[in-house]
């Protein structure tokens, strides 16, 4: 049964039938609201539903589920492996169907969709279209057609709606569209329908450590420099430059938007100072969300990636983050201070060792660590994040309450007892299975183990075939023990080298411990069960899990989800809907409990329907999941326990995610208050571009004294376009411009113009991975040999900069590695190549239609053909390669007297490079247009090899 605020939102769409565009609170259940409408469509009627896939697959499959639910045929998926003959038929079904833009587009101009059938359009991602979009481009298109077809545009994400000028309201027309339909949380039907029957919520706050607190406090420090260094280039706007706005991925956005036109003029320090706001929200991120030694990992890669030209790391309090996330890990001692206290409380070290306690400190080395007195060696703190211990006692107490209470069989039935631990990413959700049914000063070890390896294995990379040792084998490095550099060779930074050695006694202690147990020790930690340890140990996103698992018989099955399918390679047949759960086997017993990955986004709520869910890291969308699943059941018990740290960034990032998106409904429905949108008398929008309902421009202006004022009727222009140019905006924009569009597969460039010009568009992006790849070579090449014309498109962004770099950037020589002269190699090697220069799509536009002018119209026929080899083997309708050889005409160019002048007149007369080289030199003097060139063209032909006889 739907909800009451769905059902009104479906009743509000269902009462235009030009469509509307829906605007939600993310987490209030998009998919169910699309799905139910699905399932109002009927294909007894014959008439056409098309869903345009968004980019995120997530939303699709959560509308297949809930309409798989409900036990009504699922919408299939139409596919480009589908031959026409096959989409058109199913076309002609009625059903509801998911396409891709793209391919619809095409089908759309190849007139192979029935358009008069066609019910409507659902868009899915109304938050990501733009006037130039492709979604913009198909709207238009069936509204020109069949006027009578709806459009419904979705989206949860009502910060996106607001960014940029009238963002909504240019959309709207975009999308031909005259109601906006507003349905934020606080609005009076939601909140009093999601507040009815409430759960039973537990807000816990969990002191950070000291370190963990010194770490944030230095990171906002950090922050706080480098926006007060940004607010000194008076680029950006003041008010955007805030710590709290710096928490959110869109700050990055908002920064780039501003700066994007003027980012060449920008100096290197800026440009850095952006790149830095982006890494430092990072780091407090992970640092609330990972353990102490992947945070330290993390730290250890910015170092060695940024060092040299990172603004942050030098600012004042940026040695606390690096200096406190070592102490969380470690700690440097004198192996004369190890030795003294092993000495005196040996045998009580050794039952400290044993516990495995979380104040035991054990010196790596063992007692070899303390046969030599003159060294430093690593004294072991890893610090457990403080919201495991507390997800263990939540748990316990879980399973106490659950055995006081009894349940009854009826209870039973309504609650199956599972605990849902939702975590922000599949790492997050392995490592606390791990901490949950192991004890989590094991998983810090293991952690532990794999960083100093994986240092082993960065220095054996850095330093191969270098080993250099004059002292036997068994002393220093291999013992576990640094001897103390002399001052020779501690200049510099002897404290950092002694580290950085201590560091590789620990790593060697523990190779040489894991080689006793285990011969290959590395082979193993690579084919763990979900890690790759030593391909990349240095990831924060990489799944860890322990070898010893293996072979451990009591470890507890946690229950696997959708998520999991694809990575745990434990042998299980059960789907998202079956799981085998066994009771873990330890002290005090707790519930089966399953790990859940909120960046997966899977119906979860709805397969397992949990009665305690942890809410590990608070967020948003996911709170409103929860209040909707408590609203659709409001008889099932549900209890949610959200974990915070106290005075964290975590708290005021989740405050400051609901205040964003309370904001931006406020701005929409002041906007919706004074919106204008022209409607003309058919109560249709009217485009961007009165030109969209007539494919060909008319003159209006008609002079008398042409034909007695008789209007001519212009011919339409078309444009022959790649199939894979529909990915970008260009066709849309060309079509708006009266042109008419013939989409193709084609084999040379990306547009034809004319039968002798022939366009290979890119956009600055494309440009340098061309390069790079030498894809761009071969392209120029081939329009080179087959057209007459060839010209390179270099499309830049409206928003952005008009220019690749900054004057002072473009060196005197040519460079290697510099763009422009990249290009300047290319133009010297194909002089018949012609470069544009478009500063945004429309521009573009406006060069192809200057460029069409006294031309003639492609013809679509052979440019389908051009560079197609036929089964023959001989390339059809090629020109130059029919009369001409390639291989020879390079090798003609190249002979000496031979220029870019002449050797067009020497290929007219000479047939081939045998009759050329049988030509005298008067002859040749008169096709190479001087006695000169053409002498020193007769000696090299008449030139004797040199032998060694």
């Amino acid at each position: 049964m739907a909800l009451n605020f769905h059902q009104q939102i479906i009743s509000d769409l269902l009462e235009d039938s030009n469509g509307g565009l829906v605007i939600i609170s993310s987490g209030l259940s998009l998919a169910k609201l699309i799905a139910s409408l699905l399932i109002l469509h009927s294909p007894s009627q014959g008439t056409l539903l098309l869903l345009l896939s968004p980019a995120a697959q997530s939303l699709k499959s959560r509308i297949i589920h809930y309409i798989f639910s409900l036990q009504s045929p699922v919408p299939a998926e139409i596919t480009a492996d589908l031959p026409a003959n096959q989409r058109y038929s199913l076309y002609s079904s009625g059903s509801p169907f998911f396409i891709t833009p793209r391919i619809l587009i095409v089908d759309l101009l190849t007139q192979r969709i029935p358009v008069s059938s066609l019910a409507g359009i659902f868009i899915l991602n109304a938050h990501s279209l733009t006037e130039t979009s492709t979604e913009a481009f198909i709207v238009r298109i069936v509204k020109s057609l069949n006027s009578s077809a709806y459009v419904r545009a979705f989206s949860d994400r009502p910060q996106a709606m607001v960014s940029g000028f009238a963002k909504t309201e240019r959309t709207m027309r975009a999308l031909f569209l005259r109601r906006l339909h507003l349905w934020p949380r606080f609005q009076l039907d939601v909140s009093q329908e999601l507040e009815r029957e409430p759960p039973e919520v537990v807000d816990i706050r969990v002191s950070m450590s000291s370190y963990m607190v010194g770490i944030q406090k230095a990171i906002i420090e950090v922050m706080d420099a480098c926006l007060k260094e940004m607010k000194k280039t008076n680029k950006v706007d003041v008010d955007d430059l805030t710590v709290e706005s710096g928490l959110f991925k869109s700050f990055d956005e908002i920064v780039r938007r501003q700066l994007d036109p003027i980012w060449h003029t920008l100096g290197k320090r800026t440009k850095q100072l952006v790149s830095d706001l982006k890494t430092l929200r990072k780091l407090l991120d992970y640092l609330v969300r990972y353990d102490a030694v992947s945070f330290l990992k993390f730290l250890d890669t910015l170092r060695v990636s940024e060092s040299y030209r990172s603004v942050w790391l030098f600012a004042e309090s940026s040695y606390k983050i690096f200096d406190f996330a070592k102490k969380r890990v470690y700690r440097l001692l004198k192996a004369s201070d190890v030795k003294s206290k092993e000495h005196g409380t040996k045998k009580s070290g050794k039952k400290r060792k044993s516990k495995g306690d979380n104040d035991a400190v054990e010196a790596v080395g063992g007692e070899t660590a303390t046969n030599v007195t003159t060294g430093v060696v690593i004294e072991e703190v890893l610090e457990e994040a403080p919201k495991w211990k507390v997800l263990r006692e939540i748990l316990e107490e879980t399973q106490e309450e659950r055995q006081k209470q009894a349940y009854s069989e009826e209870d039973n039935s309504d609650n199956n007892g599972i605990v849902l631990v939702a975590c922000k990413d599949e790492r997050s959700c392995m490592q606390l299975e791990d901490c949950v049914t192991n004890n989590p000063q094991k998983v810090m070890r293991e952690e532990w183990e794999m960083y100093l390896l994986s240092k082993i294995e960065l220095r054996s990379m850095q330093t191969p075939q270098k080993k250099k040792q004059k002292t036997p084998k068994g002393f220093g490095i291999l013992d576990g023990v640094v001897p103390v550099t002399t001052i020779q060779n501690s200049e510099g930074s002897s404290v950092g080298r002694q580290e950085h050695e201590a560091l590789m006694a620990a790593a060697s202690s523990i190779r040489k411990a894991s080689g006793n147990n285990n011969p290959e020790p590395h082979v193993d930690k690579a084919s763990c069960t979900k890690g790759k340890a030593k391909k990349d140990s240095t990831s924060l996103r990489r799944s860890i899990r322990s070898c010893n698992k293996k072979t451990t018989n009591s470890k507890p099955e946690i229950l696997k989800g959708p998520e999991d399918e694809e990575k745990a390679t434990e042998a299980s047949t059960s789907g998202p809907q079956e799981a085998n759960v066994v009771q873990p086997s330890s002290a005090k017993k707790i519930p089966p409990v399953h790990f859940y990955a909120l960046e997966s986004d899977q119906p979860i709520l709805d397969i397992l329907k949990p009665s305690v869910i942890i809410v590990y890291h608070p967020d948003m969308a996911f709170v409103r999941e929860l209040e909707v699943y408590k609203a659709e059941n409001p008889l099932r018990k549900l209890k949610v326990y959200f974990l915070f740290y106290d005075e964290s960034t975590e708290v005021q990032k989740f405050e400051a995610s609901i205040r964003r998106e309370n904001g931006a409904f406020e701005s929409l429905i002041r906007q919706k208050s004074s919106m204008m949108i022209p409607v003309d008398q058919d109560g249709l929008c009217m485009g961007s571009n009165s030109s969209t309902e007539f494919p060909a421009s008319i003159t209006q202006n008609s002079l008398t004294r042409k034909a007695g004022g008789r209007k001519e009727l212009e011919k339409e222009t078309q444009v022959i376009v790649d199939m894979r140019e529909f990915m970008s905006s260009l066709p849309n924009v060309l079509h708006q411009k009266g042109m008419k569009i013939i989409p193709v597969t084609l084999e040379v460039g990306d547009y034809i113009l004319s039968p002798s010009i022939c366009v290979e568009r890119k956009s600055i992006q494309d440009l340098f991975q061309s390069f790079t790849s030498g894809r761009l070579f071969h392209q120029v090449e081939m329009m080179s040999r087959y057209y007459r014309i060839p010209v390179l498109l270099i499309e830049f962004s409206q928003d952005k900069s008009f220019s690749f770099q900054s004057a002072s950037d473009i060196s005197d020589d040519v460079a290697p590695y510099n763009i422009i002269s990249k290009l300047s190699l290319l133009v010297l090697h194909f002089p018949r190549l012609r470069i544009l220069w478009s500063r945004s799509l429309h521009a573009t536009a406006e060069i192809f239609t200057t460029l069409k002018s006294n031309q003639d119209e492609p013809d679509e026929t052979r440019a389908i053909r051009v560079g197609v080899p036929s089964e023959e083997g001989i390339i059809e309708n090629d020109i130059r390669a029919e009369n001409y050889n390639t291989s020879a005409v390079e090798f003609l160019r190249r002979l000496p007297g031979v220029t870019d002048a002449n050797y067009r007149s020497i290929m007219e007369k000479c047939k081939s490079l045998a009759e050329l080289a049988s030509l005298p030199v008067e002859t040749l003097a008169e096709l190479m247009g001087g006695h000169k060139v053409a002498k020193s063209l007769r000696e090299f032909f008449d030139a004797k090899y040199p032998t060694l006889l």
